[in-house]
């Protein structure tokens, strides 16, 4: 099933899945939602099973050397993967992708780099997985949410494209609002407060919004916006804060004392 209008300056998801009724799924509603509807992005919803040979409609097969589960076919995932995104080479066949527990893991770099990737391909895979030589002969990249294991890829290929779609061009009302958020500075996301300004939760402790929010003094509410998200960085994510720090121009005093930025270079190993 088709979602959406064609066009070149459309992104365009081709999702294979036993289960198209997933999509969109949630991405139908919200701004991904409107986004679809008004042409924005395009969804391709194709059905594995249709791509069977036999009257059952087998797509899985024990695997080779034994052990639990059901692995799926190579023949019918690369008819549909060729019927789908094209033969490997094609022009505008865009990135293939298995979405995989042992893939690389999904970020905000590798999320830049699929939205301005105009066709993403999206196998979702089942039971203990799918062949490898499909993968092979495909150049599948492999793409994991992270250490732990779903049921299926389509959880992952919906996280996947929300993420995307909302770096679209009209997507997101307020565009300064994605330059703030977790990650694009390599830090995670300051906290957020609205009104009202004194809350009293449900243990009677009146809780209230720092002083300086409600200062009206830009530079400072920016400041203080960066040593909150630096903060809990460092708390939180140890690793994203070596990776900011190594990053950070250092301050340093001239002999005639004046403050001067350099680029801090890597420990070495």
């Amino acid at each position: 099933m088709n979602h959406g209008a064609d066009g070149p300056r459309v992104w365009t998801a081709k999702v294979l899945t036993l289960f198209p009724e997933m999509f969109p799924g949630p991405l139908g509603h919200s701004l991904a939602g409107k986004a679809l509807e008004n042409g924005v992005w395009a969804l391709e919803s194709v059905d594995i099973r249709s791509f069977a040979r036999d009257k059952h409609r087998s797509v899985d097969e024990t695997p080779f050397g034994g052990g639990a589960g059901m692995v799926m076919r190579p023949d019918v995932l690369d008819a549909a993967l060729t019927a789908t995104a094209g033969p490997v080479g094609a022009p505008g066949r865009g990135r293939a992708i298995y979405l995989s527990p042992r893939g690389r893991v999904l970020n905000q770099e590798l999320v830049k780099e699929l939205a301005a990737t105009p066709v993403v391909t999206l196998l979702c895979g089942r039971y203990e997985g799918v062949d490898q030589r499909v993968l092979d002969a495909h150049g599948l990249e492999e793409v994991s949410l992270g250490d732990f294991v779903l049921s299926g890829g389509e959880l992952a290929a919906l996280s996947l494209m929300d993420a995307v779609v909302r770096l679209l061009p009209g997507v997101m009302g307020n565009v300064e609002t994605a330059g703030e958020e977790s990650f694009e500075r390599g830090l995670l996301e300051y906290p957020h407060y609205t009104r009202p300004a004194v809350w009293t939760d449900g243990q009677g402790v009146e809780r209230a919004v720092p002083e300086v929010l409600l200062s009206g003094h830009h530079g400072k509410v920016k400041a203080w916006r960066l040593a909150e998200a630096e903060k809990i960085t460092e708390a939180r994510r140890p690793d994203l804060w070596s990776l900011y720090q190594a990053s950070r121009p250092a301050v340093t005093v001239t002999n005639k004392g004046r403050r001067q930025a350099r680029r801090r270079d890597p420990k070495p190993e």
